[in-house]
């Protein structure tokens, strides 16, 4: 006897479209999160007995305890700039991200809520921090009020026209 296997339509990802947070703000909220890392690192520091020499190393481990890595895609053409950052597992209340002319940032923090076990104890485990911090310097100027940003299935892309420069009369003669 032949088995049949029975096949579900795939929900396509929904599109989330961002709107991107005051750079200030989102740079507030950067700082608190770079001084838990250097609170972090510091203990780290204090753990090895104070021995100096090392901190680089507790810098980069102290952010690998608390952030969670984004890896990213950037490319350009003549008039965009297309940026993809891998956000799997955040939803986009859990994000924030501003947009300066050269300069990205992400900023996420997970809403975790740790489930009930049995006598009343809360426990969470994930192998993941909770937490994403991620700055994306541009190879070029673009237009803040102009971008496009979406999330789906776990990736967040921006769309980024690039700034015109002015030209001046004798520029553009020679152009």
């Amino acid at each position: 006897m032949k088995s049949r296997e029975l096949s579900q339509p795939q929900a396509e990802p929904t599109s989330t479209t961002l709107t991107p947070a005051d750079p200030a703000s989102v740079q507030w909220d950067a700082q608190q999160v770079q001084l838990a890392i250097a609170r972090r690192a510091y203990e780290l520091f204090e753990a090895r007995g104070r021995e100096h020499g090392h901190d680089w190393e507790d810098w980069f481990r102290a952010q690998s305890e608390l952030l969670r890595p984004v890896s990213v895609a950037i490319s350009q053409s003549r008039d965009r700039i297309r940026v993809r950052a891998n956000v799997l597992g955040f939803a986009d209340n859990e994000l924030r991200v501003s947009i300066e002319p050269r300069r990205i940032t992400i900023l996420g923090k997970k809403d975790v809520s740790a489930p009930e076990i049995e006598g009343s104890k809360n426990v969470y485990v994930d192998l993941y921090p909770d937490t994403i911090l991620r700055f994306i310097e541009l190879a070029s100027e673009v237009v803040p009020e102009a971008a496009r940003i979406e999330l789906q299935g776990g990736m967040l892309q921006f769309e980024l026209p690039k700034a015109v420069k002015h030209m001046t009369k004798t520029q553009l003669k020679v152009a």
